[in-house]
C-alpha cells in the first residue's frame, strides 16, 4: 500500500528526540500519574496519524514481548487489557491463565518509523493479577513497587547505568540456525576501538546509536569491543526503572537495526570459545534530595561508608544471586579467568577479575559496578536483586570479605542448587517465584550438555530463553 496514502505517523528524529526527552524530564521529575495518563490520552486522540500503540512486558526469564493495540480501542479500554498468562513462560498455569495489562503512561515512547513501522508509538506494560494487585511474577512491577516504596520511606532515588555488550554475526537468524551451523561468523576482526568508517560493525553501531538516541537515551560514546565484531553503545545514568527499560529497547534496537542488514545482534554472553564474552557491567548509586550518598571524598577509594556496606552485602549474597545475574548455561562460559571475567567474589578498583568495581569518580558520578552481570539476563531481576541485596541484606562473618579468595560457580548447576537453597533468594522472589525461576532454569540446563567443554554446543544456542522458538520447545 502506498505510505502517502496511509497518512501515518513519521516523524524526523531530532523531533523523535524533543518528545523522548521531554517525556524523560515528566518520569524523572515525578510528575503525577494522573496528570501523564490524561496527557497521553489527549495526545492520541488529537493525533490522526497515530494507527496503534505498542505494549511491551517481560516474562521472568526477562524474554521481552510486545503486543499492538489499535488505538481507538486503547483509548476507550486501557483500563482493561486482558491477556492469556499462560501462553507465558514462569507467568501463570492454565487453570488460573487470566492477566491483565496495566500502562506505565510515564514509559511512554515515539518511535522512529524506518525502525519500528510508521503510524505506531510505544509504552511499557504492567501485568496485573486477577484479584487486581500487582502480579508477582512481573519483575519490572516489583522493581517499580520496591523503588517507590524506598522513595517514599527513605527519599532514596536508585540510580542505575549498563554498558552491555553484544556480537554482530553474519546472515539473519544466527542464533536460531546455530544448531544447523555450528558456528557464528563474524563482520568485522578488528578488534577494541578499531573499525573503519564504512564497515558493517560501524555502520551497525551508528545506526544503532542514532536510533536510541532518538528515543532519548542520552548517548556518551560507542565502540567496537575487544572481541571480533563485538560492541558496546554506552548511555547516561537514570533512574533505577527507566534504566532497566533501557536494558529491554536497547537489545531490541540492536536485533532490528541488525535484521534490517541481514545480520544478527547476539546477546549470548560467550558466543564463541577463545575470546572475550559479553558483560553487562551495571553501574548503581543511591541519592537523596540531589546527594549522591556513595560519594566521600575522605572515604577509601573515594567511596562512602554506607557504600562499602552496600558492596559487602552483595559479597556476602554472590553466591546466592549468581543465577538472577547469569541466567543460562551459555553465561557461565563468560566466567572464565583467562578473558578479564568478573568471577571472583571480590571488590577492587583496579581488578577487573572482581565481582564488584569501584571505578574513579566524582560527587555526581561516584557509584559501584557490579561486572558479573551477563547481557541475557532479566534486567528488572538484576536491578532487584542488586539494590535490594545491597540495602537489605546480610554480612557474612568472612575475614577481609573484600578481598576473601572466593569464587562465584564455574556452571549453571552449582548456581541453581546455591539459588534453590539460599534463604535470602526467597525473601528477595517469594518462594512460588522463586521455584517458577529455578524450574525454568534447571530445565534449560538439562536439555544441555552438563560439561561445558571447549566449544559451544547446540543446545545451549538452540533451548536459550532468548533465541526462543515456538516450533522446537513444542517438540518437548
Amino acid at each position: 500500500m502506498d505510505n502517502q496514502l496511509q497518512n501515518r505517523l513519521s516523524l524526523p528524529y531530532s523531533e523523535l528526540e524533543e518528545l523522548n526527552l521531554a517525556a524523560k524530564e515528566d518520569r524523572k521529575n515525578r510528575v503525577p500519574l494522573d496528570e501523564i495518563r490524561e496527557k497521553r490520552l489527549a495526545y492520541l486522540a488529537g493525533e490522526k496519524r497515530v494507527k496503534a500503540v505498542t505494549v511491551l512486558f517481560s516474562d521472568l526469564e526477562g524474554r521481552l514481548h510486545m503486543l499492538d493495540y489499535d488505538k481507538v480501542f486503547l483509548t476507550k479500554s486501557w483500563d482493561n487489557l486482558t491477556f492469556d498468562g499462560s501462553s507465558i513462560r514462569g507467568f501463570t498455569a492454565q487453570r488460573e491463565s487470566d492477566l491483565r495489562l496495566g500502562i506505565d503512561w510515564h514509559a511512554f515512547y515515539w518511535a522512529p518509523s524506518d525502525i519500528f513501522g510508521s503510524g505506531k508509538v510505544m509504552v511499557f506494560g504492567e501485568v496485573i493479577d486477577k484479584n487486581g494487585e500487582p502480579y508477582s511474577a512481573d519483575m519490572r512491577g516489583v522493581l517499580k513497587n520496591y523503588a517507590e516504596s524506598l522513595f517514599k520511606s527513605k527519599g532514596y532515588v536508585l540510580n542505575a547505568a549498563n554498558e552491555i555488550e553484544g556480537f554482530l554475526f553474519a546472515g539473519t537468524d544466527a542464533e536460531r540456525r546455530y544448531h544447523e551451523t555450528g558456528k557464528f561468523d563474524y563482520v568485522n576482526t578488528g578488534g577494541y576501538y578499531h573499525s573503519l568508517p564504512g564497515d558493517p560493525l560501524r555502520q551497525f553501531i551508528d545506526a544503532t546509536a542514532e536510533v536510541q538516541r532518538c528515543l532519548g537515551f542520552q548517548n556518551e560514546k560507542d565502540h567496537p569491543e575487544v572481541a571480533p565484531s563485538q560492541f558496546e553503545i554506552n548511555y547516561s545514568y537514570a533512574d533505577v526503572l527507566t534504566a532497566a527499560d533501557q536494558i529491554q529497547l536497547y537489545k531490541l534496537i540492536c536485533r532490528q537495526v541488525a535484521n534490517k542488514m541481514g545480520c544478527t545482534a547476539s546477546f549470548l554472553p560467550k558466543p564463541v570459545v577463545g575470546v572475550n564474552g559479553s558483560g553487562m557491567h551495571t553501574n548503581v548509586s543511591i541519592s537523596s534530595a540531589g546527594k549522591n550518598l556513595f560519594w566521600d571524598p575522605q572515604g577509601e577509594e573515594k567511596i562512602s561508608t554506607f557504600a562499602w556496606e552496600f558492596v559487602d552485602r552483595i559479597l556476602s549474597h554472590g553466591n546466592d544471586i549468581c543465577l538472577m545475574l547469569n541466567s543460562s548455561v551459555n553465561a557461565f562460559r563468560r566466567l572464565d579467568p583467562h578473558f578479564e571475567a568478573p568471577n571472583q567474589i571480590k571488590a577492587s578498583a583496579v581488578d577487573r577479575g572482581s565481582m564488584v568495581r569501584v571505578p574513579i569518580g566524582n560527587e555526581r558520578s561516584s557509584r559501584i559496578e557490579v561486572r558479573s552481570v551477563a547481557p541475557d539476563s532479566n534486567p528488572y531481576m538484576v536491578m532487584l536483586s542488586v539494590f535490594k541485596t545491597g540495602l537489605d541484606g546480610g554480612v557474612a562473618d568472612i575475614g577481609n570479605l573484600r578481598q576473601a579468595e572466593r569464587y562465584l560457580p564455574d556452571n549453571i548447576y552449582d548456581a541453581i542448587a546455591n539459588f534453590r537453597g539460599a534463604q535470602w533468594t526467597t525473601e528477595l522472589l517469594g518462594e512460588d517465584v522463586k521455584g517458577r525461576y529455578a524450574d525454568l532454569k534447571q530445565a534449560s540446563a538439562d536439555r544441555c550438555a552438563r560439561l561445558l567443554g571447549t566449544y559451544v554446543k547446540a543446545p545451549e544456542v538452540q533451548y536459550h530463553h532468548e533465541v526462543y522458538n515456538q516450533f522446537l520447545w513444542n517438540q518437548f
